[in-house]
């Protein structure tokens, strides 16, 4: 029967770590047994696209986070340092003297070097939770998205180092340094495909879910050079993912609220996130599982390729 080829494709988009939503959404397709046939990830979208794709569970990931989050390697790293410089300003006033003098201390460093964090804990962090192995190795077909900020080309890994493309789509701009490879230098995906819904589809998947985690405009007063800066950022970022959720038969959008990219002592809540954003589109997802049953049933197969 030809319905039974559809290739069902989820689209995991950036937001540092907003996208561990991502692993509650894996929960909840899991536990419902909606079969998942490819991952397309950018930036955490693809950390966390990339470890299940590689065969580990949900349930396994969300211990490995909380296991992370709480070890001395984390709390004593320039990501914990840069999560704290970036938390909201409460407190007394040595608390605050402190977060700006720390973000004072950042803004001197992104002055004269190419990413404010290490790369060596980057690496390390990747290395945790994304196995040494091919992207052509893994349990399911995956791809990466990063940008050549050289080239200003969408690069779409489909083979070699799953940890080195993983790293490459997760390398936020100013936080950490572009890799280079070649002629390329390699940096967030998210720069220009937030949410990879037409990589999936490119790829061959006939149903895509897309899973958007982005904060979308804020409220905040512009005051400042960095406050307009960031609200152009966002305008032209929900421009992208307006373009990208097009492309996409279902849409979920976790409640991520304000968080910034490195709140990560949020995880488990945003986790809770991921799933009850996805239970809400149980019944569009399995409508357009029947719906592809129904075309396919109806029509004579669109033959699509996966580029394995």
């Amino acid at each position: 029967m030809f319905w039974k080829r559809k290739r069902i494709g989820l689209a995991l988009g950036g937001g540092g770590a907003r996208g561990l939503a991502h692993i509650g959404v894996l929960k909840v397709l899991e536990n419902e047994k909606i079969p998942i046939h490819l991952i397309v990830g950018t930036s955490i979208g693809a950390l966390v696209g990339g470890a299940y794709a590689s065969g580990s569970r949900p349930d396994e990931l969300q211990k490995k986070v909380d296991a992370y989050l709480n070890s001395a390697e984390f709390r004593s790293s320039t990501m914990k340092a840069f999560e704290s410089a970036y938390a909201k300003e409460e407190g007394g006033l040595a608390q605050k003297i402190q977060i700006h003098l720390r973000n004072y201390f950042y803004l001197i460093q992104a002055m004269f070097k190419p990413g404010i964090l290490s790369n060596e804990d980057f690496q390390a962090t990747i290395n945790y939770f994304i196995p040494d192995i091919k992207i052509e190795e893994t349990h399911l077909p995956f791809r990466a998205v990063a940008t050549d900020l050289v080239s200003g080309n969408q690069i779409t890994f489909s083979k070699g180092s799953l940890r080195q493309a993983v790293m490459a789509s997760c390398a936020v701009p100013g936080a950490f340094a572009p890799l280079k490879e070649g002629d390329q230098l390699l940096s967030d995906g998210g720069i220009i495909c937030l949410i990879p819904s037409s990589v999936a589809r490119q790829e061959g998947a006939d149903i895509v879910i897309s899973v958007a985690v982005d904060r979308g405009i804020g409220s905040e007063e512009l005051r400042t050079v960095v406050d307009v800066y960031h609200r152009v950022n966002e305008i032209m970022g929900r421009r992208l993912k307006d373009y990208e959720l097009a492309e996409a038969d279902v849409v979920i959008l976790p409640e991520v609220r304000d968080f910034h990219w490195s709140n990560f002592s949020q995880a488990m809540n945003l986790i809770e996130e991921g799933e009850k954003a996805t239970r809400e589109r149980l019944d569009d997802i399995r409508h357009a599982v029947l719906g592809a049953k129904k075309w396919f049933s109806l029509k004579p197969r669109k033959r699509h390729h996966m580029k394995d």
